[in-house]
């Protein structure tokens, strides 16, 4: 992926640098602090802009008040939505069936700009707010290991004296409201939110309880991209989204680049309340975790992709690549972008989409996402063959009879056995 394992040694005498990935939230703002008392160390607070929106908003000042010697912030959504997002979505990657996997594709490109960032500033470790029950801690340090694997990596979750000193959110808020750092959580609302381009991902908090009505009016304040169906415009709107190669590079006759797109399709879904999930998904270290989601644009995306697949892509490719969703899909949740099956994987997938070429045109309507149309010019449906309208078609219903006959064949030998052993 462009990148060859380095040295990170400095001077013994040296203090200690440490690159944190940093959002401005409430973990990543105690841990910087804390980082900076319990190492010693000076902290280079990374933020990398892939879709936050307004959350970016006074971060830097933020991060050179809560104790950073310097804070990073790098635009990094075309990228995102180019090289993360749109491949994912070729493999027609989600989830154990619901998960669009929104917060585990960002991972690979924010260690990947860390390790970057690391290099060029002769930093010792680069250091993660991931807890040590979720998923997040392995796919920094996965990715971390692949790119930079002399790179040290600092997890303060797994440590046992930061656990001690913070054994939940309120004491993390207490610290923050004691050492004036600035954060959006509270005792009234605990729960913890991560955001970008392809999502938002509410956990935690009032969230760890399955039975609890994520859906209900007294949660509707949490939700950011969308509006609650039922509060969605009575009418219907189309969109069309055409297609190359299996990317997605128009909405409605408009040629926009892949942000464009993700932006685009956010704002279309979220009007008409797409995309909302809640589920409790297998977490890689081995528990379930409940978790609520915003995709809008990405569950348009994944669907059209699918009914573009329908009308150009050979049957058998089709089932071998299905076939691999799960696994592909496991690869990007566990945190294995840059390992070398998920780039073998990506080889075929890219073989896969080499015709999936055209135009898709959707109805949206209140939480739904409806197909009302597809057309291409490398289409394998050909009316001639498939018309039920008599001898119009030019396939010969005759031939069924041996395709049929043979076909049952092993399964009249295996029903001759089977009455033979009764007796019959």
């Amino acid at each position: 992926m462009g990148f060859r394992p380095v040295s990170y040694r400095r001077d013994t005498d040296a203090t200690m640098k440490i690159v944190l990935a940093y959002s401005g939230g409430l973990d990543t703002s105690v841990i910087l602090r804390w980082l900076k008392e319990n190492y010693q160390a000076e902290i280079i607070a990374f933020c990398a802009d892939i879709g936050q929106e307004e959350e970016l908003e006074g971060l830097k000042a933020k991060a050179l008040k809560t104790g950073a010697e310097k804070c990073i912030i790098e635009d990094l959504r075309e990228e995102f939505a180019r090289d993360f997002i749109f491949p994912m979505f070729q493999a027609g990657a989600i989830y154990e069936g619901q998960y669009f996997l929104g917060t585990s594709i960002a991972r690979p490109l924010i260690a990947k700009r860390m390790v970057a960032i690391a290099s060029a500033e002769k930093a010792d470790a680069i250091a993660h707010g991931a807890t040590g029950k979720g998923n997040d801690q392995v796919r920094f340090e996965l990715a971390a290991a692949a790119l930079a694997p002399k790179l040290q990596v600092i997890a303060p979750w797994r440590e046992e004296r930061f656990r001690k000193q913070f054994p939940g959110r309120a004491e993390m808020i207490a610290f923050a409201k004691a050492n004036e750092i600035s954060v959006e959580a509270s005792t009234d609302k605990p729960y913890s939110m991560d955001r970008n381009l392809l999502h938002i991902s509410y956990e935690s908090g009032v969230l760890e309880d399955p039975w609890l009505d994520a859906s209900s009016t007294e949660m509707r304040d949490m939700y950011k991209l969308s509006v609650a169906p039922e509060d969605a415009p009575d009418e219907p709107e189309y969109v069309e989204l055409s297609f190359e190669n299996g990317n997605c590079v128009a909405v409605n006759g408009t040629s926009v680049s892949p942000l464009g797109v993700m932006q685009t399709l956010n704002r279309l879904g979220g009007k008409h309340g797409i995309g909302r999930v809640d589920i409790v998904e297998n977490r890689f270290v081995g528990m379930k975790g409940r978790g609520v989601y915003e995709t809008p644009g990405g569950a348009i995306l994944h669907f059209a992709h699918r009914q573009m697949e329908t009308l150009t892509m050979d049957r058998e490719v089709m089932h071998l690549r299905d076939s691999l969703v799960p696994k592909y899909s496991t690869l990007v949740y566990n945190g294995f972008w840059f390992s070398p099956e998920r780039e073998a994987l990506q080889a075929l997938v890219s073989e896969t989409q080499r015709d999936v070429t055209g135009v898709v045109r959707l109805k949206l309507y209140k939480g739904n996402i409806i197909v009302a149309g597809r057309k291409s010019p490398k289409s394998l449906y050909d009316p001639k063959i498939a018309t039920m309208e008599g001898d119009a078609s030019v396939y010969d219903q005759n031939d069924a009879t041996g395709f049929t006959r043979l076909n049952a064949l092993r399964l009249k030998v295996r029903a001759a056995v089977k009455v033979k052993a009764r007796g019959d």
